[in-house]
């Protein structure tokens, strides 16, 4: 019986010491589908485990900079600068699209409220104050809105969300573009910090009337209520699958060659207006062979198999024309 289990022990050993490791982080925004695949990718291929930390898309870029991650994730398309300083040339690939939402906790108010571009930038300015501002009752007739101060909620940390969230606003607002800008970390005119989109969705769900940004799966699993946007064509749209896609649609159609694309405050009657991609950065040169080939696996299986899953945890799957151009460049890691 001793020698059995021995014998047992060396095989699990082996096959242990066999799984190839893969390290990865950033963005939270996509955490909740990214630990599904990687757990999902890891039944097909027990030899293959992906580790991930969801520290934002900061963080991410940083540790890929760095070095100390096989690849990283971002919900803010990388700038020539930050690429610049990769000592190998990071590819782009999209992997959903999901919506960043306004939530909000205001006391006695059950009603979905509705919000325009501009009046967002006023309460993230500080400078629409009460829940009963006239901007925000004329948005939201018939709704009694409560006379309270507005305690406005941000990411204290590096991140995509943030960058989605500020490049809307400086569409919209010729004022949040000269004072704040778009970034993935920006100077807050107003408002808390919360660690990532977890640290935020618990901060306004602990705090009467607040509002934050957060993506739209932490508002809809923390039952957190969330308002409709208006876009382009004047329509206020809430977010959903159908809406963010309905947003990528003409994107889809023009899909720069790196994937790098901005689709909020995109046109589309019935688009939702905070709307991206999501992506993963990984090195064109990866030396170790069978980490390369594992990872080109792992994209071929999300951009294809792995796209089911995604409506699941409310994002939206990637058009067929990017799925056709993604799949392309898999062939350019080496």
């Amino acid at each position: 019986m001793r020698t059995i289990w021995l014998a047992l022990l060396l095989v699990a050993g082996v096959s242990l010491a066999a799984a190839q490791q893969i390290t990865a982080a950033g963005a939270t925004f996509p955490a909740p589908i990214y630990q599904k695949w990687f757990g999902e990718y890891h039944k097909l291929h027990p030899d293959i485990e992906i580790n991930y930390q969801s520290i934002g898309s900061g963080a991410g870029i940083q540790q890929l900079t760095a070095g100390t991650v096989d690849f990283g994730a971002s919900d803010m398309p990388m700038t020539d600068e930050q690429i610049s300083k990769i000592k190998t040339h990071p590819l782009h690939f999209p992997t959903v699209l999901g919506a960043v939402v306004p939530t909000y906790n205001i006391s006695g108010v059950t009603a979905d409220l509705k919000f325009s571009g501009e009046t967002l930038a006023g309460i993230f300015l500080g400078k629409i104050k009460k829940w009963n501002d006239p901007a925000l009752a004329k948005e939201n007739p018939g709704i009694k809105l409560p006379g309270e101060e507005i305690v406005v909620v941000h990411r204290s940390d590096g991140s995509g969300t943030t960058f989605v969230w500020t490049d809307f606003l400086s569409k919209v607002s010729p004022e949040w573009k000269s004072k704040v800008g778009a970034n993935t970390s920006v100077s807050w005119p107003a408002g808390l910090g919360g660690k990532g989109s977890e640290g935020v969705t618990g901060a306004v769900k602990q705090t009467p009337n607040s509002i934050g940004y957060v993506e739209l799966l932490y508002a809809a699993q923390n039952k957190l209520p969330y308002g409709s946007v208006k876009n382009p064509e004047g329509t206020f749209v809430k977010a959903s699958i159908m809406s963010v896609s309905e947003a990528a649609a003409g994107a889809a159609k023009n899909m720069p060659a790196d994937f790098r694309v901005s689709i909020t405050n995109a046109p589309g009657k019935n688009a939702y207006p905070i709307s991206t991609f999501t992506w993963l950065l990984i090195p064109t040169h990866i030396p170790d062979a069978k980490k390369a080939a594992a990872i080109k696996g792992f994209l071929q299986w999300m951009s294809t198999e792995g796209q089911k899953d995604a409506g699941s945890l409310d994002y939206a799957p990637l058009p067929k024309e990017v799925v056709a151009k993604e799949t392309k460049q898999i062939a350019d890691i080496k």
